[in-house]
């Protein structure tokens, strides 16, 4: 019997890194994308080779309505991975309310209601898992990225209060935070700025998005069976 899973922005790096990791361990795959058409088309190109259901459904999770436009083309379902996002940087002196209110649609409003919607398919198959791709600065907080982190942290927040509440329907709830991972985010960054942080990485190096996927995986599998209401720090030693 298939597995499906659904990835929320699964066209970016890590996305697509959960994606591939997901579609060789055997799940046919929701795939969630917005703008990056040309992205997600590389993507199902790619993991074609693995024989599953490969099924891109675009929706702007910073709409209001975004996550019903999601969850209206999801049927059958095993887990999910709500990974969609996007960073924000400045001074929260700077912050402007539209921007506010854009990150936590994205990162809060939109996961927890289509996780509302698809509970119940869950349990149709009395068990499950969910996974939410939070963020180092969701544990810790960063100057110059209070908002951001602010919304991480509500994530984080979410997961272990979700993971009480279905624990007895055999649904697991658990989270990943990944630290300085090296894809296009960080590209924003001058080259002294990403020294200077591997200077404080005990690892010595930047994560790579195939490190995440591989957490994400095992918090799905059965692997983790005894494992709920986690985060699961992936961060090579950074800011523990």
């Amino acid at each position: 019997m298939k597995k499906f899973a659904l990835v929320t922005g699964a066209s970016g790096a890590i996305g697509k890194a959960i994606s591939t990791k997901l579609a060789a361990e055997g799940y046919s795959l929701y795939l969630h994308f917005n703008k990056n058409e040309k992205g997600m088309e590389e993507l199902v190109g790619q993991i074609q080779q693995f024989g599953g259901e490969y099924i891109p459904i675009q929706a702007d999770l910073a709409s209001k309505t975004g996550y019903l436009n999601l969850a209206a083309n999801i049927f059958s379902i095993d887990a999910i991975v709500h990974n969609a996002g996007n960073a924000l940087y400045g001074l929260l002196e700077d912050l402007e309310e539209a921007e506010a209110e854009e990150l936590i649609q994205i990162h809060l409003t939109s996961p927890m209601m289509l996780t509302k919607k698809l509970i119940p398919k869950l349990r149709q198959k009395e068990r499950g898992s969910i996974v939410v791709v939070s963020s180092i600065w969701g544990q810790t907080g960063a100057s110059y990225e209070v908002a951001y982190s602010a919304v991480k942290g509500a994530q984080i927040a979410f997961a272990k209060a979700l993971s009480k509440e279905l624990a007895s329907s055999g649904i697991r709830v658990n989270a990943v935070a990944p630290g300085a991972i090296q894809t296009p985010m960080v590209e924003d960054f001058s080259q002294d700025e990403i020294e200077a942080i591997i200077d404080d990485i005990p690892s010595g190096r930047l994560g790579k998005a195939e490190e995440v996927a591989d957490s994400v995986e095992f918090l799905l599998s059965d692997k983790s069976s005894y494992i709920n209401g986690q985060v699961l720090a992936v961060n090579g030693g950074w800011l523990t």
